[in-house]
């Protein structure tokens, strides 16, 4: 009797399985079409010379295209690379530092929803909007430049300046990222219960000994989540660069690897190259993040 039922049981979860492809259907062709086949593609062009025409000049030459972006007299890895890493490592630390202390305000304030949106406003504006601003507060004759006159200080060349350009665009990715981790760190406040606050009070905890031992302890994984996207957007950023020093400048004292990338492909039709530096810039992306999960982890064991 078993067996016999066994068969219509069989079909009907073939028919469920069959009706269940069919519906992810199209997320496979979009993944196939705009994720897979572009991957593959990009690990062809890493192992060949292509000019970004026709498909048929495509010229494999193996590991060259790794071996020339570390050869001496490269810039990828000198100033390159260092540019990305000293740009993700102070967009993050910037950001983090005045959301964690921005958060933690305005939990203690009225009207959070509306300070909320305003530290909000800078991730809903364009990228271009946001450099074009800044590239003109930074001007010789701009705001920030004048503010500094008046208070009898000589006017800096933030942009021009290859020892102040970087920071000074740091400065602003950090601003315009804020938002985002504001409300996250929000919500993770938020989740802590009131009754440990409560409980360290009625100990006699001071606030700063209440901030290291609940509040950060607790707020751990808001800080992960935080870090890591924070990380993986500044490796992976360039269009603010672009937009406020034009192309890397001065020199390659701005220039990421990222931005990198786009001119090697489409400025000097080098997409072989282009392609390698984005696996490596991959695997630094991958290492960063693996750092990051087990650098958490290990202290919250720790804790």
């Amino acid at each position: 009797m078993a067996s016999a039922g066994g068969g219509p049981v069989r079909a009907a979860r073939r028919r469920q399985t069959a009706v269940a492809y069919l519906f992810l259907t199209p997320a496979l062709l979009f993944f196939a079409v705009f994720l897979a086949l572009p991957l593959l593609f990009a690990v062809l062009l890493a192992q060949s010379r292509w000019a970004g025409f026709d498909l048929a000049d495509i010229e494999p030459v193996g590991m060259a295209n790794f071996t020339d972006l570390f050869a001496r007299g490269s810039t990828f890895l000198t100033p390159v690379l260092t540019n990305t890493l000293l740009y993700a490592v102070g967009t993050v630390a910037i950001a983090l530092i005045g959301a964690l202390t921005l958060a933690t305000c305005l939990n203690n304030l009225h009207f959070q929803g509306l300070w909320r949106t305003l530290y909000f406003l800078p991730i809903v504006t364009t990228v271009v909007a946001v450099g074009n601003v800044w590239k003109y507060m930074y001007a010789p004759g701009g705001l920030i430049n004048g503010a500094l006159n008046g208070l009898g200080l000589h006017s800096v060349a933030f942009l021009q300046d290859p020892g102040t350009a970087l920071p000074s665009v740091v400065v602003v990715q950090a601003w315009a990222s804020m938002g985002t981790t504001i409300l996250i760190l929000t919500a993770g406040l938020k989740s802590i219960p009131e009754a440990y606050y409560e409980a360290a009070e009625l100990d006699g905890a001071g606030a700063g000994t209440i901030f290291r031992r609940i509040t950060l302890p607790l707020l751990r994984p808001s800080l992960l989540f935080v870090c890591i996207t924070q990380f993986i957007t500044g490796l992976q950023s360039f269009a603010l660069i672009n937009v406020m020093t034009d192309d890397g400048g001065p020199g390659d004292a701005t220039n990421v690897a990222a931005l990198e990338m786009y001119q090697q492909a489409f400025r000097y039709g080098d997409w072989g190259i282009a392609s390698a530096a984005a696996f490596v810039l991959f695997l630094v992306i991958v290492a960063i993040t693996a750092g990051q999960l087990w650098l958490f982890r290990r202290k919250g064991g720790e804790s």
